[in-house]
């Protein structure tokens, strides 16, 4: 009997958090949890190699341990480094 596995998939959308909990093999990668959450289907626009756990960006064929959230990011609208410097150089600003 293969043993089993129990994930969270996380996706932020621009307007709502949709959270999966699925059980998988205890083999599994980043790559089955997301195609078996079936989020691809629903939303193909979504980038699905932009995906990491609890926050660490990883690759789609790391494996997952028990208890996992995978949490799959959306893309920055601005660099943060640009974004930083142009509210420095407004004026009022030190």
């Amino acid at each position: 009997m293969t043993r089993r596995i129990r994930v969270e998939i996380v996706r932020a959308g621009a307007d709502r958090l949709e959270v999966r909990r699925l059980e998988l093999a205890e083999e599994s990668t980043v790559r089955d949890a997301l195609e078996a959450s079936g989020i691809a289907a629903r939303c193909p626009r979504v980038d699905l190699a932009h995906a990491g756990i609890f926050g660490r960006v990883v690759s789609l064929d790391t494996r997952l341990a028990d208890g996992d959230r995978v949490e799959i990011y959306r893309p920055l609208r601005a660099d943060p480094r640009q974004a930083r410097r142009h509210r420095a150089s407004r004026p009022g600003r030190r």
